[in-house]
């Protein structure tokens, strides 16, 4: 068994000089850290709790309208929050379709953001050829089992996915990440946060070493009236997306004046479907549109043997969720 030490940090000065060692990760409620560890897939050196840091389990109204969700707040309780349901439905919706309530109830919004992948290969260290724990070793699904895996920006490096159903409403949002690390503070925007595969699956979000998540900003409320989070998934309850939509909309009578429209379990991040909400803006919804911008959404989709059922399943989710985001009746999934 693997030595670990153990830290409590008292304030983000603290954590942050106490993860200059090699090797520390921070942890709060740990419902991914800890499964990872026991499956021998993340083996830190130390471990830095940052649960007893204060002022980063509060929710607070900004100057501008907006809302600051600190990084320990659990999901439960963001999405039970008042003022996260009143001016973000979106992203209430998607937290409750996230995992399971007593995870939920453990789980905090920093965590939420640095999930890993549930890649069966990432996460069974019996199967050596995985280039996100090992890099430089291969990606056993792309000849292995890939139902589950991206059909948007993967790489030959790495086709899993990013599991987090939080983040595709964040990301839908236009959410800012505050970030605090050993050269200062900083405001991630949420679209570059988390990284495509490319050479260095290894590496899931633009966090540097030190870094820590301190809160989640998000703008005005500007899409609080229609919005839909959509989770197709093979049971009802307790499974990750095969395919899930978060669409908001703003309307001028019967015409959309802007759309946004983010996808899950297609890519190794959270994507955005920009193609989709330009051919809806500006126009009046139908039939015909909805299908013109969904296939703008998937047109650079790319399939592996097991997962093609995924470019067809996004685009009629695309469809569905808009529609529902609108209180319309139409063609859906």
């Amino acid at each position: 068994m693997d030595a670990i030490s153990y830290e409590r940090a008292g304030d983000i000065a603290d954590a942050l000089r106490a993860a200059q060692q090699p090797g520390t990760v921070f942890i709060g409620g740990g419902t991914n850290l800890l499964d990872l560890m026991k499956g021998g897939v993340t083996r830190p050196a130390k471990l830095v709790d940052i649960t007893h840091i204060p002022g980063l389990d509060t929710i607070v109204s900004l100057p501008d309208g907006g809302l600051r969700i600190g990084a320990l707040v659990r999901n439960s309780d963001a999405a039970n929050h008042a003022w996260v349901r009143e001016r973000y439905p979106l992203l209430s919706q998607a937290l409750l379709a996230g995992a399971s309530a007593q995870l939920r109830n453990m789980a905090t919004v920093g965590g939420n953001l640095m999930q890993r992948t549930r890649c069966s290969y990432f996460y069974d260290t019996a199967f050596t050829e995985c280039n996100k724990r090992q890099p430089g070793s291969g990606c056993a699904a792309l000849d292995g089992h890939n139902r589950m895996h991206a059909i948007l920006g993967a790489s030959p490096q790495c086709i899993a996915v990013n599991p987090s159903d939080m983040s595709v409403a964040l990301a839908a949002l236009d959410a800012n990440v505050r970030v605090s690390g050993p050269r200062g503070e900083r405001v991630v925007p949420f679209g570059e946060f988390h990284r495509l595969a490319g050479e260095h699956p290894e590496f899931d979000t633009t966090l540097q070493p030190g870094e820590l998540i301190t809160a989640v900003d998000l703008p005005p409320p500007l899409y609080s009236e229609h919005t839909h989070y959509l989770k197709v998934r093979d049971r009802a309850s307790y499974a990750f997306a095969l395919v899930s939509v978060a669409a908001a909309l703003q309307f001028d009578g019967a015409t959309v004046r802007s759309a946004r429209i983010a996808l899950g379990g297609v890519a190794h991040k959270p994507w955005r479907a920009t193609a989709a909400e330009q051919r809806l803006a500006g126009q009046p919804l139908s039939d015909a549109l909805l299908h013109d911008a969904a296939a703008a959404a998937l047109q650079d989709a790319r399939a592996q043997r097991e997962n093609g059922f995924k470019i067809a399943l996004a685009q009629r989710a695309i469809i569905r969720a808009v529609n529902q985001a609108a209180g319309r009746q139409g063609g859906a999934a």
